[in-house]
């Protein structure tokens, strides 16, 4: 973290969902209406969800991966998802606090990268679309969303160089959005650290966000400027995981039989077919480590071409 992170500030703040909620709020960004403290109990966990008005997302606030979230639609649903919700952060993140917010139904997830310098300069890179998930983790992400316009995508970079700014963030950063049917988004977390989806954004922009990072540990000002940061073309990600259909997808574990990745001309095109793996032929899965194993990443100048 010391040579390719951002400064131990923005770690501490951003990395904390209820503070970094409270950091958006003053920033002027769009927040989910909700309760920025952590819930005490069951009773107070019902009574603030009746307050915001059911549906309610509970949340860890010190959560990632989907771990520690509980979507409830009544009282008895908010205390066994409270009570769920808290034990499942203990467990996962050493830290029981919830906290809750109003749940934006037929959600789109819009993240805005970011890159920002040593030198107050910061700049966004388009969006990435992450709505196709299971158990509020992320399945297939693209660039550009097929969803927001030109002016949504315009509002969300701006509001998140106005986050990233607040906490004087340096390094590449992603900052999280729910965006409702009508395409009023709300902040939903930033993420001080590269993503497993940072290749879509490289793909449609050329920019190589590792190399940005490295440049920007270093003390380097960024070589370019907003207006020089243009989508070209279109780029899918998808996740490949070692799990059991047959099991309501839960992890698998074994050995991996069989592993063949396709190269970038396999298809009889010369788009780019890209795979950022993990495993080879013959390795074991375990249960120790998440069950992501490699992404395949392919773009094309079209969405169709990228699917």
């Amino acid at each position: 973290i010391s040579f390719i992170g951002p400064n131990h500030k923005a770690i501490v703040s951003m990395g904390d969902k209820i503070e970094s909620k409270k950091i958006a709020e003053n920033a002027n960004v769009n927040v989910i209406p909700g309760y920025t403290k952590a819930i005490k109990d069951e009773k107070e966990a019902v009574k603030i969800a009746q307050d915001i008005g059911y549906p309610v997302m509970l949340k860890a606030s010190a959560g990632g991966g989907g771990k520690g979230m509980r979507v409830v639609n009544n009282n008895d649903e908010c205390i066994d998802g409270f009570q769920r919700a808290q034990n499942e952060s203990k467990a996962s993140f050493g830290d029981d606090r919830i906290f809750a917010e109003k749940f934006i139904t037929e959600p789109h997830h819009i993240e805005i990268q970011i890159l920002a310098d040593k030198k107050g300069n910061a700049i966004y890179l388009g969006e990435r679309e992450c709505s196709i998930q299971r158990r509020h983790q992320k399945v297939i992400e693209e660039a550009p969303s097929p969803f927001i316009n030109d002016k949504t995508r315009q509002e969300m970079g701006k509001q998140a160089i106005a986050l990233a700014n607040a906490v004087d963030y340096e390094s590449a950063g992603t900052v999280e959005f729910i965006v409702d049917k009508d395409q009023n988004f709300y902040f939903l977390e930033m993420n001080t650290r590269l993503q497993v989806e940072h290749p879509v954004t490289e793909m449609v922009t050329g920019i190589d966000l590792v190399e940005q990072m490295i440049k920007i540990a270093s003390g380097e000002k960024l070589d370019f400027t907003q207006e020089d940061i243009n989508l070209k073309g279109w780029a899918i990600e998808t996740r490949i995981y070692a799990e059991d259909p047959t099991r309501g997808f839960l992890p698998a574990v074994g050995r991996l039989i069989e592993y063949r990745e396709p190269v970038s001309n396999v298809f009889g095109t010369k788009k780019l077919v890209r795979i950022d793996g993990g495993v080879n032929e013959g390795d074991e899965i375990t249960r120790f480590y998440d069950p992501l194993i490699s992404k395949l990443i392919t773009n094309g100048e079209t969405r169709e071409e990228a699917i």
